[in-house]
């Protein structure tokens, strides 16, 4: 696939834009008060999301079309009535905090992650079998903590697919790759899954969840890992499984092009990491919103991490690997809104009891007053599953009062619930996480024939609630 210059001039105009509105400019400050906001805000929120699940299945050649305009229509069904109400000051201020704090830092950080794993491409063909199956669902579970779900979930499908592309049955391996590798295997740093970033940006410690929920990840990984095992077996060993002519014949001359990009990975890592530990005196107020030097240090290196691996990565890396810039519009196009129209959401839910949302609030909380942890992991993974769960997880961040310090110590149960619920039980649906569409988009283009948006959920249901139930079981209640 040919890469043209105007995908390129996109990525340069891209790093123009977050570098410009990081710039300092005139301060201004102004909250929103959630006490007086009606719960008719959330109405734009959750029509993004209701469009991102509902459209593709009903209208789905309208919606790839236009998705962009669709979302387009959402963001300004809560900002021209917003700003009209409640003035042009306000309305702007929300915007560029929107913008600055949240989307432009989760946005950079992604594109980074999928520009450069799409640079990678692994050579060679290995025998599909069980063992060699469970190896690379390992592999990739963790890869993801470190490489993004995204980034893991691209580098290793293709391999994936070509080891298995002389089996009648290899769904089941894609859909336990998206369990496991688009999923639960991103739960361990803020590099593995947008949600934990999104908590990372918000003042959660880069290692807060791998020591708080790493017994939860080994149990659902280890028991995914087990009963994939037990499942490939059984359809491996049944008569005619294997097709008469391989499509692409075994070769042990395994290698890498576009090895350099490792590297790069390796620098992603290292900025994400500095910019949680490097603490400056040095911020850049904008509209009221304060940029720090350490983050806009580390959105610079990314931009430029991006474009370095887009130039230097050869043609025909980017063509064996059928790298498009489309996956990552749509992602970016799709998040604009969603961080757009939350800004309601959030507001009516830090007003806690005295908001429209009070219901919620009461739901997740025990009588006493404390947040109940096993309420939050379900609350959290239910709505993670059908709408999407970087946002869903923002939300019930500032459900339970929206300060890391405070739930990283105090109520350090309930944000594990939190981080658990929106980064496993992402994996219950193909809209529950950005990955999960992009595996079985590629799936399908290699000719493979995936379980529907019911079929799979028939998956997720009979393999993973009854997981999430012992889980709750044994850590949250």
């Amino acid at each position: 696939m040919k890469i043209n210059q105007f995908s390129l001039r996109q990525v340069v105009n891209f790093a123009l834009f977050a570098l410009f509105v990081t710039l300092p400019s005139l301060s201004f400050a102004a909250d929103i008060d959630g006490s007086k906001l009606s719960a008719v805000w959330g109405i734009p929120f959750a029509g993004v999301l209701l469009s991102i699940a509902v459209m593709p299945l009903l209208a789905a050649g309208f919606w790839h079309h236009h998705y962009g305009k669709v979302t387009a229509a959402w963001a300004l069904a809560f900002l021209v009535p917003f700003a009209v109400i409640y003035g042009a000051g306000i309305a702007v201020t929300s915007l560029v905090h929107a913008l600055l704090a949240e989307y432009i830092p989760f946005i950079v950080l992604l594109t980074a992650l999928f520009t450069v794993s799409g640079g990678i491409y692994i050579r060679g063909n290995l025998h599909g079998s069980p063992a060699l199956n469970v190896s690379i669902l390992a592999i990739g579970a963790v890869l993801a903590s470190f490489m993004g779900t995204t980034g893991a979930s691209m580098l290793l499908i293709r391999p994936l697919i070509r080891a298995n592309d002389n089996r009648q049955h290899k769904a089941h391996v894609i859909v336990f790759f998206i369990f496991i590798v688009s999923n639960a295997g991103g739960s361990l740093t803020p590099l593995g899954d947008p949600p934990l970033f999104l908590g990372f940006l918000k003042g959660v410690d880069f290692f807060w969840t791998v020591k708080h929920i790493f017994p939860e990840t080994l149990f659902l990984i280890g028991s995914l890992l087990a009963i994939f095992y037990a499942l490939d077996s059984w359809f491996y060993h049944r008569k005619e499984e294997l097709l008469s002519m391989d499509p692409t014949p075994d070769s042990r001359n395994i290698g890498f092009d576009g090895a350099f990009n490792f590297w790069l990975l390796a620098a992603i890592a290292a900025l994400v990491l500095m910019s949680g530990i490097w603490k400056s005196s040095v911020t850049f107020n904008l509209m009221g919103t304060e940029v720090g030097l350490p983050g806009l240090f580390r959105d610079i290196g990314l931009v430029v991490i991006t474009v370095l691996s887009f130039k230097l990565t050869a043609s025909s890396v980017h063509a064996d690997n059928q790298f498009s810039w489309e996956p990552m519009f749509e992602v970016a196009k799709l998040f604009a809104g969603i961080f757009l129209t939350i800004i309601p959401v959030i507001a009516m839910l830090k007003a806690g009891l005295d908001g429209p949302f009070s219901a919620i609030i009461t739901a997740v909380t025990n009588p006493n007053g404390t947040p109940n942890p096993a309420a939050y992991f379900w609350a959290t993974g239910l709505l993670s599953s059908f709408l999407d769960n970087a946002p869903t997880y923002l939300v019930f961040f500032n459900t339970a009062g929206g300060d890391a310090k405070v739930l990283m110590t105090t109520f350090a149960p309930t944000l594990a619930a939190i981080s658990a619920g929106a980064v496993f039980m992402g994996a219950n649906t193909y809209i529950g996480n950005a990955p999960n569409l992009m595996v079985k988009a590629i799936a399908e283009s290699r000719g493979l024939k995936m379980p529907s948006f019911f079929g799979y959920m028939a998956w997720s249901v009979g393999i993973l609630v009854p997981l999430f139930l012992a889980m709750t079981l044994i850590w949250f209640i």
